[in-house]
This record gives structure tokens, sequence and C-alpha cells, in this order.
């Protein structure tokens, strides 16, 4: 008899990549599986001309997936981890972290090869105010202002000469094969990757043993264990997906570096912190070290003042 496994999703094409990409690895892992997608239009996807920072926060990408889940029409939901809220609602449990693709911030133009090319006073857009805040730190001569939608509606308004750049995530635009769009993917010196950015999640009923079973071969430990640290950091600065807060860890070996930024987002402040752990134990063990370390860089950034700078938003 075959098994159904319904996949709670946003209707946004990169959102529904994911989805795809999810179903095919579980029914590829299980012959027996059969999974179906169940499309859903979240509060952030129809809300596209105000932040979502005045508006509740990057959470209304998922609100709805978990009502889905809760009433059962759905056993799972797919998230792009930087939409992810820091805290997972009494019910609902984050299970499962994919592999990470580049996690970096992607450049795009139809005139400048590069974003030190861009003249003064060229307006480039982005809703982020972590990508705000660190380009305005090295680049304030620019104009930043405000870009929502999906990647299609972005690429859209630059085409329409409303912008003469912008900034996306490059996972998106590899995984939509839109990567010739890229004109350079920014550095982490330059623009600190958001906190997840590039890992897809996948959230589960808290206790749903069976389905997180099925799960286990889409989990990558070392994605995890970099995502982890960096969602550590933020929780332990109370900071949300849409404040200036950037995390970005890297795994050499056993060796997990983790580096946070803090900023204002007129870019006159930009706090930095980095530390290291070398991992020991079991996957287990490694979770606690690497928590360990995401809330040492919080309080280091804390130490430097980015309490200030976040309740001034």
């Amino acid at each position: 008899m075959t098994e159904i496994l319904k996949i709670a999703t946003r209707k946004s094409p990169l959102a529904l990549w994911q989805a795809e990409f999810v179903k095919a690895e579980l029914e590829s892992f299980h012959p027996g599986l059969t999974v179906e997608l169940v499309p859903i239009s979240t509060q952030g996807d129809k809300i596209l001309d105000v932040a979502l920072s005045k508006v509740g926060g990057k959470g209304l990408f998922v609100k709805e997936l978990e009502v889905a889940m809760a009433d059962g029409l759905a056993d799972i939901a797919v998230h792009s981890m930087k939409d992810v809220p820091m805290d997972m609602p009494p019910g609902f449990e984050l299970s499962v972290i994919c592999e990470r693709e580049n996690p970096f911030d992607a450049f795009v133009s139809n005139e400048f090869e590069h974003i030190d090319q861009l003249p003064k006073g060229a307006i480039l857009g982005t809703s982020s105010l972590r990508r705000q805040a660190q380009i305005l730190a090295r680049r304030p001569d620019i104009k930043v202002e405000f870009l929502r939608g999906n990647v299609g509606t972005r690429l859209g308004k630059l085409d329409s000469g409303q912008y003469q750049a912008i900034i996306l995530a490059s996972a998106g635009l590899i995984r939509l094969e839109l990567s010739d769009r890229i004109r350079h993917s920014l550095s982490a010196e330059w623009c600190l990757p958001a906190v997840g950015q590039g890992a897809v999640g996948i959230e589960t009923r808290a206790g749903d043993a069976h389905v997180q079973a099925l799960l286990q071969p889409l989990q990558h430990n070392d994605t995890a264990l970099r995502v982890m640290a960096e969602r550590a950091m933020n929780r332990a600065l109370n900071g949300g997906c849409q404040v200036p807060i950037a995390g970005y860890a890297t795994l050499d070996n056993q060796d997990l570096m983790l580096e946070g930024r803090v900023g204002s987002v007129d870019g006159q402040t930009l706090l930095r912190a980095a530390g290291q752990v070398s991992l020991t134990g079991d996957y287990e063990n490694q979770v606690g070290q690497v928590d360990a370390l995401g809330k040492s860089i919080a309080e280091q950034l804390l130490a430097q003042g980015a309490g200030t700078l976040l309740a001034a938003l």
C-alpha cells in the first residue's frame, strides 16, 4: 500500500522548487512513498508594500503552513532557513536541515559588474536591513531603496530601470537556474549572510516519530551544526529574521568558526565578533558546543552595544 506524505509550501517559485527538491529526495529514498505538495498563500506573500519588519517579520511566511499541519492538511513544511523564527511554536519541531547551497548575497545589475563600480548616488534595491547596514557601512554614497516580492518580481523591477542594482540571495538564483544574473557573490567581508541563508529546513509536528524517521536521510549534519550556531547567536541577541543581524559559520574538519555582526541601518555603526570551537564527541554533544559558541558571540556583540542598536529599531 502506497504511503502518502503531504508538504505544506508557499506558492512562490523558489518555495515550490524547495518543496519539489524535498519531494524528489524523499521519493528516491523511500520507493513506496508518494509525496504531494499543498501550496499555500501566506501573509508574507500577500503583504508586499511594506517591510516585513513592520508587520511581524518573516514568521509571516511560516504561520499558515503550521496551521495546515495542525489541521492535518499537511505532514511537513519546507522553509528557507533564513525565514524560520528562532524559536519554534509549541507543537512543532525543526526536524531536518538539508545541505546548504551558496550562502552569500548576489550583486545583480544590468549596468555594472561589481558593487564597487556603482557610481555615487546609485539606487540599489533590497528589503533587508542586514544588507542595508553592511552595504552602507562600505558605500555610504549610494542610495538603498525598498524592494520586496519574489525573485522574478525583483528582477523585473531591476530590468524596468527602477534600480541600478539589486541584492538577492545567490542560493535562490542558482536554484531557479538564474545564476547567469549573478554579477558576483558578495564576499563575507563585504556582506556577511543572513542566519541560515542558503539552507532548507523541514518542520514537523512535535513527536511525529514516523515522519521524522522518513526525513532523516535528508539531514546534513555539517550544515545543521553551522546553522544551529548562527541561530543560537541570533536567539541570544533576541533578534528575528528582519533585523540588521548577520551570522555565518564555517566548518573545517572539526573546527567550527562563527562570525556575527550587528549594524545600524544607516551604516554608521557595524559591530563584529568572531570565535571558534573544536567539536568533540558525537553529534548530540556537538549541538551543545555550537549552541554555546553562538551564545558567546552574542555576548561579545552585546558588550559592544548591540542591544542598544537593536532596541532603536
